[in-house]
C-alpha cells in the first residue's frame, strides 16, 4: 500500500500530476537523472516539474497524529 499526499494537479497549470508520481519516485530512487525521467514521463512545464521536484513525504509522520474514529 502506497501513501502520499501529492497534489492531484498542478497548483500552477492545473494538469494532471499525481498519476506521474509513482513512476518518478520509482526510478528515481533507482538512481536515474531526475531531468531525464521528467522528460521520459511527459512532464514539460517547470510548474509541473517543480510539483515533482520539490514535493516532500510526510505522510509517515502525519498519521501518527491523527485521531482515532
Amino acid at each position: 500500500m502506497t501513501l502520499m499526499i501529492i497534489p492531484v494537479r498542478c497548483f500552477t497549470c492545473g494538469s494532471l500530476i499525481a498519476d506521474k508520481w509513482e513512476s518518478f519516485i520509482t526510478r528515481v530512487n533507482a538512481r536515474e537523472d531526475p531531468q531525464k525521467v521528467l522528460d521520459d514521463i511527459g512532464v514539460r512545464r517547470y510548474c509541473c516539474r517543480r510539483m515533482l521536484l520539490s514535493h516532500v513525504d510526510i505522510i509517515k509522520e502525519v498519521v501518527n497524529y491523527t485521531r482515532p474514529i
